[in-house]
């Protein structure tokens, strides 16, 4: 386990600093197989999952929803026949705050409540 999915998120307002160029490489260290996206000039953690089934990536979307309303901060969720899209950006601060990697980190250790 890393530190960041140990930690929770902080209030973002929409004057809160973004992840500097000088933390990123070592926040994406943490969570490597996320990727970063950038859409509308905005950076965003993406990540996709995959399933067996709808079942299981419709419980793994939920889970994810789950820990996402605990925390205050919500991705975007794209759920498909087999897989589910994450993707974590902070929408205050057009950008990625420290609260994205630790819900990136979190993500990686959702355990979906449905099986097969």
């Amino acid at each position: 386990m890393n530190a960041l999915n140990q930690a929770h998120c902080e209030a973002c307002r929409a004057d809160a600093p973004q992840v500097s160029e000088e933390e990123l490489p070592a926040l994406l260290k943490q969570i490597p197989d996320w990727n970063i996206e950038v859409r509308d000039g905005v950076m965003q953690l993406e990540k996709l999952f995959t399933f067996k089934n709808f079942k299981q990536a419709l419980a793994f979307t939920n889970a994810v929803g789950e820990i996402a309303e605990a925390e205050g901060h919500h991705p975007g969720l794209l759920t498909e026949w087999g897989k589910v899209t994450v993707t974590w950006w902070s929408h205050s601060i057009k950008g990625l705050h420290r609260n994205d990697f630790i819900m990136a980190a979190r993500t990686d250790g959702v355990q979906p409540h449905a099986a097969s």
